[in-house]
């Protein structure tokens, strides 16, 4: 054996220039692309939290539609009833509920300033503070409101029982 037979065991051979040389270069080309493209689409399936918030996006969408629509469908059968009641009730019967429920706002109205006018200023000015600070508060007040009822209502219970 010489020594270039050596140096050149498992080297292809050169293969020489030609029309097939580029044929090769064009199918690796192609070979390479298409194994790109084939990489992407396998990373693109792989990616599951991006599914299922497409997924999700697209099932939030739907019940907000779904939504939309038996909401309409609620507030128009609503109004077809009123109509129906509406048209059933005599019209002497609407004008005396009319004036009744007038009669009502301003009793209220009355008694509402009746109560202004007869509550010392310091209470009055007492009570606004209140309820700025319960408006401000709403969380808080309606927790503690909850657990009270909860407690009355574990006394009850444990009252009944003996």
């Amino acid at each position: 054996m010489n020594d270039e037979a050596r140096t050149n065991i498992g080297t292809p051979a050169p293969t020489p220039p030609g029309p097939g040389s580029a044929e090769l270069r064009d199918q690796v080309e192609r070979t390479r692309d298409e194994l790109g493209r084939t990489v992407e689409a396998l990373a693109e399936k792989a990616d599951i939290k991006a599914h299922a918030k497409e997924k999700t996006a697209a099932a939030k969408d739907q019940a907000a539609e779904k939504a939309a629509l038996l909401t309409d469908q609620i507030r128009e059968k609503a109004g077809h009833a009123a109509q129906l009641v509406k048209d059933k009730t005599p019209d002497p019967l609407l004008e005396k509920t009319a004036q009744a429920a007038a009669q009502v706002r301003e009793n209220a109205a009355k008694a509402g300033q009746y109560a202004t006018d007869r509550t010392p200023d310091p209470l009055l000015d007492k009570a606004g503070r209140a309820a700025t600070a319960a408006r401000a508060n709403r969380t808080p007040l309606l927790v503690a409101g909850a657990a009270v009822v909860v407690l009355l209502l574990v006394r009850r219970s444990r009252g009944r029982r003996r």
